[in-house]
């Protein structure tokens, strides 16, 4: 699958578009992080690991079927006494997960995890998954520049 740059070169950071977000981590790999219901937790949460991600999403015949997350290992499995090396994703996951378009902006994904309690949320192109986006990203060092600007200019214009 080939991810395409969405331009957002008059988008503050906030206002950039998901997809974009996106090509900081899955583009250069040409694929998103995904893996089948039946992969056990033990199996997933290697991947994770080794990857350095918070959450997978769960996907069966090309179609997206749910997201394990760290707090679903820790609530659904751990917590409950699991057995990660029997227990498959399919019995843990968050099934049929909050989506959102490559096109919406990032500000938006923002509001959608804060407003439903939720980190992670999959990015869904033409019925298709395509990367997840992490309110992780909101630490990254443009974006925090932008929220500074942001702060400067209000009180500028408070000011004023």
């Amino acid at each position: 699958m080939t991810l395409r740059p969405v331009s957002c070169a008059r988008l503050g950071p906030w206002e950039t578009a998901v997809l974009n977000l996106l090509g900081r981590e899955v583009m250069d790999q040409g694929h998103a992080h995904a893996l089948a219901p039946s992969v056990m937790v033990n199996v997933a949460a290697q991947f994770m690991a080794s990857e350095n991600i918070g959450a997978i999403m769960v996907v069966e015949e090309g179609k997206l079927v749910g997201i394990f997350t760290e707090r679903d290992a820790l609530y659904r499995v751990i917590a409950r006494g699991c057995d990660p090396h029997t227990t498959p994703l399919s019995e843990v996951m968050t099934p049929q997960p909050f989506t959102i378009a490559p096109n919406k902006s990032y500000g938006h994904a923002l509001v959608l995890m804060q407003e439903n309690g939720f980190r992670h949320v999959p990015v869904m192109e033409d019925g298709k998954p395509i990367g997840i986006v992490s309110a992780r990203n909101a630490m990254d060092p443009e974006l925090e520049e932008f929220a500074s600007e942001a702060q400067r200019r209000k009180f500028l214009r408070e000011q004023a």
